[in-house]
């Protein structure tokens, strides 16, 4: 189950329902998928789809979206440095962000055009959905892993569009439940 850590606040979210209530304050969608469908750790991408159909169908009529696919990321992926650079800056979309984490850990940031920066760990279960437009980052946990569903409102995928606030250099990349680092601000934005 995701965490949540709300900095400027010293706050700490770890239950379900309390994630989900707060994250809709900030216009995210949050759920947990549970039980999650029993997948092998080396299934295929078609696997993991067919196993999630139902979900994908679903989302893709809540949502609109039109396509999906899985991301497959670990340590030994080529460019992945440059890969998470580009992600790890402020940004945003012109369509959702949408995730169902199958396995490993992810770290967004959000920040909300009123309120605090929220940093929000995903795992196993967690599908999570970032409207189009909200300022947010990404980065991997210490295992610098995740495997995850993705969906797309245009076949051709989002662009990220950098805000360049400077926001994204006040976070440190910590992950709260894999690291068992405390969630550290550099600086007070």
């Amino acid at each position: 189950m995701a965490l949540v850590t709300i900095p400027d606040e010293d706050k700490r979210l770890a239950d379900c329902n309390a994630i989900a209530t707060y994250l809709a304050g900030c216009g995210i969608d949050y759920e947990q998928w549970t039980p999650a469908h029993p997948v092998t750790a080396d299934a295929s991408a078609e696997e993991i789809l067919r196993a999630y159909s139902k979900e994908i169908d679903q989302l893709k009529a809540r949502g609109g979206y039109v396509t999906s696919d899985v991301i497959d990321v670990g340590p030994e992926t080529a460019g992945l440095d440059e890969m998470l650079a580009k992600f790890n800056r402020e940004h945003w979309h012109d369509e959702d962000e949408v995730r169902f984490i199958i396995s490993g850990h992810g770290l967004f940031h959000i920040h909300p055009k009123t309120g605090p920066v929220v940093a929000i760990e995903v795992e196993t279960g967690d599908l999570i959905r970032v409207p189009r437009g909200t300022w947010h980052w990404f980065n991997l946990c210490a295992d610098r892993r995740i495997r995850a569903i993705r969906l797309f409102q245009d076949v051709a995928g989002w662009t990220p569009h950098y805000t360049d606030s400077g926001a994204d250099e006040n976070f440190q990349p910590l992950c709260f439940g894999v690291s068992h680092l405390p969630y550290q601000a550099t600086t007070a934005l």
